[in-house]
């Protein structure tokens, strides 16, 4: 799967994710008001505003970008009809091309590990058939609980040609407060992707890991040693734009062959109707608005990068 993922960076000449993170008051009135007219002020009325939210903005950006980031949670707080709506979103983007990184952040042991691969990247058996559940072609792992946690994923990962993202290092401003302890004299995120790229080894695309990683662009500097650590390893990188991350930041989380990073914005491209740089846009036209946003992310990126 990272060479599809890479294959379409390369394409649109776009390092870049959009993250699917919708919340209510980034969706606008009209759309509201549609959802609720038709199931009420509901859990399914939540659901379908926040589906054809997502529609419109796949719709107007998915010839620009590679791959969407849709973060679970945003969804679950709906219930079930919100896992509807995240389903029916990765669908649609799979259906426009994109590559689909489920943001769910998982981490246990055992079977229910592997219940949560088989569910996300796999195919669960129900007789003599099986079937894929949300489907989508890579997912976030949490590595805290070891070997144990992620196993089940590689396995699962080789099986269906998937892949997965590990978290190394995270973009919010508590992270260190495990995350850089000393362990013999290094920061644990080092000892990580020196785990990361043991678990990559096993799962390798042409030149890049199915096993990715996640690195917040909060902290070049620590992306700068972690890149090194882990040349094989594509890093996922979130925290560019609304948390701070610059494009500036980012060149050392890439390659010589420029390759290696794939850079993610949620809610400075799927509400960018919201800032005042597109205000001009309105709210009828939040689809339009952020695809400017992805047009002016990319040329920051890739200026950056020197492209």
């Amino acid at each position: 799967m990272i060479n599809t993922l890479i294959k379409n960076i390369q394409e649109k000449n776009a390092p870049i994710v959009v993250g699917l993170d919708p919340m209510m008051n980034y969706i606008p009135e009209h759309i509201k008001k549609a959802a609720f007219e038709e199931y009420g002020e509901t859990l399914k009325g939540a659901a379908e505003a926040i589906w054809v939210y997502n529609k419109g903005i796949i719709d107007a950006t998915y010839d620009l970008i590679p791959a969407v980031k849709p973060q679970i949670a945003m969804y679950e707080q709906f219930g079930i009809e919100g896992l509807m709506a995240f389903h029916k979103t990765c669908a649609y983007a799979k259906e426009k091309g994109l590559v689909v990184i489920g943001d769910i952040k998982r981490g246990d042991i055992g079977s229910t590990s592997a219940a949560y691969a088989v569910g996300h990247l796999g195919r669960v058996e129900v007789g003599s058939k099986r079937y894929a559940g949300f489907d989508e072609d890579f997912v976030t792992v949490n590595p805290y609980l070891g070997t144990d946690g992620v196993k089940p994923f590689l396995d699962v990962c080789k099986e269906e040609n998937k892949g997965i993202f590990v978290l190394v290092k995270t973009s919010n401003p508590s992270s260190g407060e495990f995350q850089d302890k000393l362990v013999d004299g290094r920061p644990l995120y080092e000892l990580v992707a020196e785990k990361v790229v043991e678990w990559g080894n096993e799962c390798m695309g042409d030149t890049y890991s199915n096993v990715g990683c996640v690195v917040g662009a909060t902290y070049p500097e620590m992306g700068k040693v972690l890149r090194k650590l882990m040349p094989k390893t594509y890093i996922l990188v979130p925290g560019y734009g609304a948390q701070g991350g610059k494009a500036e930041d980012l060149v050392h989380y890439f390659n010589d062959d420029g390759l290696g990073a794939i850079v993610n914005s949620s809610r400075g491209i799927i509400a960018a109707y919201k800032q005042e740089k597109y205000a001009s846009f309105g709210e009828a036209s939040y689809a339009e608005a952020s695809r400017q946003a992805v047009v002016d992310m990319i040329e920051d990126i890739n200026g950056a990068l020197g492209k």
